[in-house]
């Protein structure tokens, strides 16, 4: 195993190379033309802001289809008869992915335009031209200022027939929709309360804000998302139980005393031909794999135990090389830097391809919020075991604390806003970290001459697993649920008084006292129509009112036309009619 002195050789490299790197940022930082790079939102528009008014809206699928009615009738019906108190306004869902696509191929033949239009400003001896084929590789040479304006005027009939389509097309009405409340309190007791008897009809969630939601996902059906679920949880399980086989590999050669032990060839420098030593090789891992796979029940808790603390010295220069310069390396920002240079210089023809080359993206929740949970992992287990590695693992989350600090504020653009709905499951692997600990703890000391107190411990995985269902129990639903109340009940441990304040009505009347008149349908109007119905910005023509008078239009109360009373024992609001009471 490594000596301390071998440890602190490889601190000071790796701490060497983190100043390195910083001392690298620093120089990169001040030169202009890489200022899109390491502080892209003092360039980036329109970056997310609060909204002015938000969480009234609920998202509701799966609603059943009704041969009297049409979905948006239906669900507006649906609504006003069960509550005819708080519903405002609805816009249901449409399946708008190839009118999207159009959109898309629009955009990018206008910025076609706009490119050989600027470089004929520029040198108007000559028109531009480009070819018809594959990649303007091959094809007829054409000119190509009036190519992009017939593919864009194309384009355009595509787009108006096909939104027309769409508009008009039962079809293309997926069984969704966004409903808006006049209040908050409204919405909370639709989204968080079952709507019919079958449990499998109208169900209810909040709606993400309208910037946050992923249109092409809503046209799929939801018994088509629950395959696709149960698909990719199944693919993950074979995926995580088949990684182990390698990884149990791995692990076997972590240090130099594996490496002796599994591939004894190594001891010396072999003079075998090529396949000799493939043949060594594949013999030790057969052997790896035989031995990890019939391990005796009575040797585990001693495997682990001598086991765990040998892995130490690997662990040590994991952190050191993966969270210490690997941290640094992230304001660095080198891959980005490389790519965003090169698309500056072979592919960037407008300034909407400039912004679109230096665009950051957001923060990597998915590659470093794991890794933070693997080090809270690996500090738990080797908080007793071997305490020498807690510092680098505290250097490692000071020196990420600041710089990604530094990467939020100047760099990343944050595309969505979860509300820290995630956090449950993140301290639910934590508390999972803090059992795994505790049970290897245990395997340890049965190991040593404490064994008798192993039972004692048992005590641990069983409390920390009681708390984590308190916590669960207690806490969760404040993340997965609005709270209509704002302050518990009473000292006395009675009901709540009746001046008691709920945090939903207390934002809307905070909202009606500062925006006394606004027109509040109005405002939401529109708020959830698909961004392709909204018309082209790039366009000169009107061609987006057109669809926008039809959505208004479209919310005006309409009498109902249902014939059967299943759905609705009580007097409708639309119709001014009454239904009789049911038998």
């Amino acid at each position: 195993m490594a000596t301390i002195g071998d440890i602190g050789v490889a601190a000071g490299i790796n701490i060497l190379s983190a100043l390195v790197f910083l001392l690298v940022f620093a120089i990169l930082r001040l030169q202009p033309f890489n200022d899109r790079v390491y502080f892209p939102k003092w360039y980036l528009k329109g970056l997310r802001s609060s909204p002015t008014r938000s969480g009234a809206f609920v998202l509701v699928k799966n609603v059943p289809p009704d041969t009297d009615e049409s979905v948006s009738e239906l669900v507006e019906h649906f609504f006003l008869v069960n509550h005819p108190d708080h519903y405002l306004t609805h816009q249901v869902v449409y399946n708008a992915n190839k009118l999207a696509k159009l959109v898309k191929e629009k955009k990018s033949k206008r910025n076609w335009l706009d490119y050989y239009q600027l470089k004929y400003s520029r040198n108007q001896s000559t028109r531009p031209t480009m070819k018809t084929g594959c990649l303007g590789l091959c094809g007829d040479r054409v000119d190509a200022i009036e190519f992009q304006t017939s593919e864009i005027e194309r384009l355009s009939k595509e787009i108006a027939e096909e939104r027309e389509n769409v508009t008009n097309n039962p079809k293309a009405i997926m069984p969704a929709a966004f409903v808006s409340f006049k209040t908050r309190w409204g919405a909370a007791v639709c989204a968080q309360t079952q709507q019919s008897r079958n449990p499998t009809i109208w169900l209810t969630e909040w709606a993400s804000e309208p910037r946050d939601v992923y249109w092409e996902n809503l046209a799929i059906p939801y018994v088509s998302v629950s395959i696709r679920r149960l698909i990719i949880a199944v693919a993950f399980f074979f995926l995580t139980f088949f990684f182990m086989i390698p990884i149990a590999f791995v692990q076997s050669l972590a240090n130099i005393e594996g490496i002796e032990k599994e591939a004894p060839f190594l001891k010396v420098v072999p003079c075998q031909s090529c396949r000799q030593t493939a043949s060594h090789v594949k013999k030790a891992t057969i052997e790896v794999l035989k031995s990890s796979q019939r391990p005796s029940m009575g040797r585990i808790p001693k495997t682990i135990g001598v086991a765990i603390p040998m892995k130490a010295t690997f662990f040590i220069t994991y952190i050191m090389v993966d969270g210490w310069a690997g941290v640094a390396g992230e304001i660095l920002r080198l891959k980005p830097l490389i790519i965003y240079h090169l698309k500056n210089f072979f592919l960037v023809k407008t300034e909407k391809d400039r912004e679109e080359a230096m665009d950051p993206g957001s923060l990597g929740f998915d590659t470093g919020e794991p890794q933070i949970q693997f080090y809270f992992l690996i500090g738990l287990v080797y908080a007793v075991v071997t305490p020498f590695l807690l510092p680098f693992i505290l250097i490692f989350f000071c020196l990420a604390y600041v710089i990604y600090r530094h990467q939020i504020i100047n760099v990343y653009n944050q595309e969505y806003e979860s509300a820290a709905a995630y956090w449950p499951d993140v301290h639910g692997r934590i508390i999972g970290a803090l059992v795994i600990s505790q049970l290897l703890l245990m395997g340890l000391i049965s190991t040593k001459e404490a064994a008798q107190s192993t039972p004692f411990l048992i005590a641990l995985p069983v409390l920390t697993i009681w708390f984590h269902t308190f916590c669960k129990g207690r806490y969760e639903p404040a993340f997965i649920r609005y709270p209509l109340q704002l302050f518990p009940a009473d000292a006395d441990g009675g009901e709540p008084s009746p001046s008691v304040v709920m945090e939903a009505m207390m934002k809307d009347t905070l909202e009606r006292a500062r925006e006394p008149n606004l027109n509040l349908k109005g405002y939401l109007q529109n708020a959830y129509i698909h961004p392709v119905f909204k018309g082209d910005d790039d366009d000169d023509d009107d061609e987006g009112e057109e669809p926008n008078e039809k959505w208004e239009k479209e919310t005006v109360l309409v009498p109902t036309k249902r014939q059967s009373r299943r759905n609705t024992p009580v007097p409708s609001k639309i119709s001014g009619g009454s239904s009789p009471s049911l038998p």
